[in-house]
């Protein structure tokens, strides 16, 4: 989808740098995926205690295997 954004040159330009993209493009959809991992978190994180006599799940991980010596 082609769309027309006006950006600031600059902070573009340090995005870019920081995320390691290889363009503009990129640069912007690693941004707008980086705020909606951080939507959800703090989603998830705004649920913290809200169950306070909820019951522990059981969970289906391996048990670690023990490093050979």
């Amino acid at each position: 989808m082609k769309k027309t954004l006006n950006l600031d040159h600059s902070l573009l330009k340090e995005a870019r740098q920081a995320s390691g993209a290889s363009n503009d493009t990129e640069t912007i959809r690693l941004g707008l995926e980086a705020l909606k991992r951080r939507a959800a978190y703090e989603r998830l994180r705004s649920l913290l205690g809200s169950e306070p006599h909820a019951e522990d799940v059981p969970r289906r991980r391996e048990e670690a295997k023990a490093q050979a010596r």
